[in-house]
């Protein structure tokens, strides 16, 4: 029986690749360089923001990219997220699983004020029981280090947790942890992408990842 879900923010959660977008090529373009295209961008997200940053820069202008971080990085934390939204069938899920017991933790390799704000916004009705972003405490996933002090908080077995993802790197994570992950289909990565990083189990929408976690 499932006990505890942790879930990644961006592309599982949340699709926020229009609010990261539009903040980054402000920064971009603060600094004369060239913008980025939103499916670039989807394709650039998943390792922190500093890498983010990084590959929308590009190795011609690795001289920018300090600046061009800092700069994101203080903007990205006031950002509106006007222009976020909740995936399909999503509402339904959380109200399911928090009514079934089930404790909900947020794990993100978004700055820690970013993440807060942005689930506070979007989320905060669905009782998450913890909000973690990178922080100089916090390192970035894939280390496991975050998700088994959230496992041990919640005083649970390594096999009544799922770890949620769209991402290479939240099979990671979920295997350094040694917990079981579900890759969503909805996010940032395709099949063929998630397959190559090692998934196994996935979850076209939010009813079937419903429907996986009553069946675990």
């Amino acid at each position: 029986m499932i006990k505890e879900l942790i879930f990644d923010l961006d592309g599982t959660l949340l699709d926020t690749s229009r609010d990261i977008c539009a903040v980054l090529n402000e920064s971009l373009k603060r600094f004369n360089l060239p913008q980025i295209s939103l499916q670039a961008l989807k394709e650039y997200l998943g390792n922190g923001a500093k890498t983010l940053v990084n590959r929308a820069v590009s190795e011609s202008n690795s001289k920018y990219a300090e600046e061009v971080y800092e700069d994101y990085f203080i903007n990205f934390a006031n950002c509106k997220n006007e222009l976020t939204t909740l995936y399909d069938g999503e509402a339904a899920a959380l109200d399911a699983f928090k009514s079934a017991g089930i404790k909900l933790a947020v794990i993100s390799n978004k700055p820690q004020l970013a993440t807060e704000r942005v689930v506070n916004q979007h989320l905060n009705k669905f009782g998450f029981d913890f909000i973690i972003g990178q922080s100089e405490s916090n390192p970035l996933k894939p280390d496991p280090t975050t998700t088994l002090k959230v496992i041990e908080k919640f005083g649970v077995r390594k096999d009544e947790v799922l770890f949620v993802g769209d991402g290479e790197t939240d099979i990671l994570t979920a295997a350094n942890a040694g917990v079981k992950c579900v890759s969503v289909l909805w996010g940032y990565r395709s099949r063929k992408q998630l397959e190559s990083a090692g998934a196994r189990i996935f979850a076209e929408s939010f009813k079937e990842l419903e429907n996986l976690v009553k069946s675990f």
